[in-house]
Order: C-alpha cells, then sequence, then structure tokens
C-alpha cells in the first residue's frame, strides 16, 4: 500500500506511472470499490480457469476445459497491467492484481494516488487527468475497445458493436464522482 508523502515531499510528475493495485485505490473510492466487486470485471481472472463459461468458450472457438490462466493474449484483458510497471506477472508473484480493476480503465494510479494522499484542496480533476494520468473512459475516449472488447477478443466475433453507455449502465461501478472536489484530509 503507498505510503502517506512526507510534509515536504514532492511528487515527481516526470515519473512513469506504475500500477498501484485496487486496495490503493479503494482507501478514497471505497463506493466505486463496492459496487464494482459485484460486477464479472471483478472476478475477470476466474473466466480464464477451465470449465468455467464452458458454453461461451465453445461458441467462441477455445476449449472449455482448457487453462487459459498463463496465456499472455487473456490474461491482458483479464488482469490488471499485465507486462507493464507494478502489473500483473503471475497469480503466485501479484495475485492483487488479478481481474480488470480500477486501474485498466482509469490508468496506473501511482502518482494519481500520490496527488490523492496530497490533495488537501490542491488538485482539480484536469490536473488528476494531465499530471496524474487519470483516464476517463467515455464513448469518444474508449479505453474498453481499445483494450479488450475488439475484434482481438475471440469472443467478439464479426460484426460486433461495444456500446460504452449499455455497457456502463450494465454495471462497472457506481459513477458518482462529486465527492472528489469535497476538501479531506487523510
Amino acid at each position: 500500500m503507498l505510503e502517506p508523502l512526507k510534509e515536504k515531499e514532492e511528487i515527481r510528475f516526470d515519473a512513469r506511472p506504475k500500477y498501484v493495485g485496487i486496495e490503493n485505490c479503494k482507501l478514497c473510492h471505497l463506493p466505486h470499490f463496492e459496487s464494482w466487486a459485484e460486477t464479472k470485471m471483478s472476478k475477470a481472472f476466474e473466466l480464464l480457469k477451465p470449465g468455467i463459461r464452458a458454453e461461451a468458450k465453445r461458441k467462441a472457438g477455445l476449449d472449455p476445459q482448457q487453462d487459459f490462466t498463463k496465456d499472455p493474449q487473456c490474461l491482458r484483458c483479464h488482469v490488471t497491467g499485465y507486462g507493464k510497471p507494478g502489473g500483473f506477472v503471475s497469480m503466485e508473484q501479484t495475485p492483487d492484481m488479478a481481474n480488470v480493476q480500477c486501474e485498466m480503465c482509469h490508468g496506473p494510479g501511482s502518482i494519481y494516488s500520490e496527488m490523492m494522499l496530497k490533495k488537501q484542496g490542491t488538485y482539480t480533476l484536469e490536473e488528476y487527468r494531465t499530471k496524474g494520468g487519470l483516464t476517463m473512459p467515455s464513448p469518444k475516449n474508449n479505453v474498453c475497445t481499445d483494450q479488450c472488447h475488439n475484434p482481438e477478443s475471440p469472443f467478439t466475433g464479426s460484426g460486433y458493436q461495444f456500446d460504452f453507455e449499455d455497457r456502463k449502465a450494465m454495471g462497472t461501478h457506481k459513477h458518482d464522482l462529486n465527492y472528489i472536489y469535497l476538501p479531506f484530509h487523510l
């Protein structure tokens, strides 16, 4: 877990952001974490195990009894930060990075998290985006299709259209961000 910044410690905005995991995110975003925990994204790694969603795997031309938990093509969409600094390596080394967590859609959180810990009214949402690397998915900035829900997935098929608003309505997490503008102290 991230350590709070020391009084005079500065945030290095020129550093390359790293993945920090959902335990860090939920410190400040508990309502989002709780609603995310009820979604399929929070259980995405389980889908890679033999026998899970067998019919869907069969329909996609995959062997439903195969273990896909070490397959790089599958891991890039079923874990967080696969092959990137701080991201998923393996269940043995980084089990806390399994599943589709906050950072898959909102970007690596190391700089953003430091900004949140130091916030106390000093950063705007735009600064979280530009300095902290926060990504806010939208129909125009659709990281869902950029990363996973695209023709490279065996589950999309020809003519597949990902509808961002429909998927968001089906459940990703609670989307009330009003609290972010309130001053707070940790």
